[in-house]
């Protein structure tokens, strides 16, 4: 039997050499996305697309007033940019999307 498992300790990436990788680089990153009071809406998707084009890693910073969970946006997130959540730290989502052409962390 499994010990349970905290929803503090939920991790959306599988922990490998590339997600360590990228919590390294991440670290000193600043938010590009904010979500705000209206959740993940069409046009935050749509920011967070393009800037995942433009950087490869980027932090997304949820809002207090934000009406969903961090777990729950950052599974949004995930299916609908096709991206995947290297970690999860209070209220901030490092997000990353392999670029086809010049990719900088594989």
């Amino acid at each position: 039997m499994s010990a349970p498992t905290s929803p503090k300790k939920q991790s959306l990436m599988p922990s490998t050499p590339l997600r360590r990788k990228l919590r390294g680089a991440g670290h000193a990153l600043a938010p590009v996305v904010q979500i705000g009071k209206e959740g993940p809406s069409a046009a935050v998707l749509k920011q967070i697309r393009q800037a995942l084009g433009d950087h490869e890693l980027i932090k997304i910073k949820i809002g207090t007033e934000c009406p969903q969970s961090r777990f729950e946006v950052a599974d949004h997130l995930a299916a609908e940019s096709g991206a995947a959540v290297a970690q999860v730290l209070g209220r901030t989502l490092l997000v990353y999307k392999r670029d086809p052409e010049t990719a900088r962390f594989e």
